[in-house]
């Protein structure tokens, strides 16, 4: 499955949020992740985040999606974490 995950989170654990997420997705921009991922590794990355956030000031978003045949992704201006192809 492909995901788009965004997360706010206090600037004591801001750091701890990003190693995680990069462990799973690529990093697009400040806090926002997407990329393939299977469902277990999903559980692995969300119940990670649960044990890393505060509750009652952070959150977390994810979207998810069965597949990406039906979207576009557009970026203007520059992009923060371009994307190579090899072939």
């Amino acid at each position: 499955m492909f995901v788009i995950l965004f997360y706010d989170f206090g600037e004591k654990r801001v750091g701890k949020a990003l190693k995680t997420c990069r462990k799973y997705l690529t990093w697009v921009q400040n806090s926002v992740f997407e990329g393939e991922i299977t469902e277990g590794n999903l559980k692995k990355l969300k119940y990670e985040l649960a044990s890393k956030m505060n509750k009652e000031e952070d959150s977390l978003i994810i979207y998810t999606f069965a597949n990406m045949r039906y979207s576009n992704r557009e970026v203007l201006g520059i992009e923060k974490n371009p994307q190579s192809i090899f072939l």
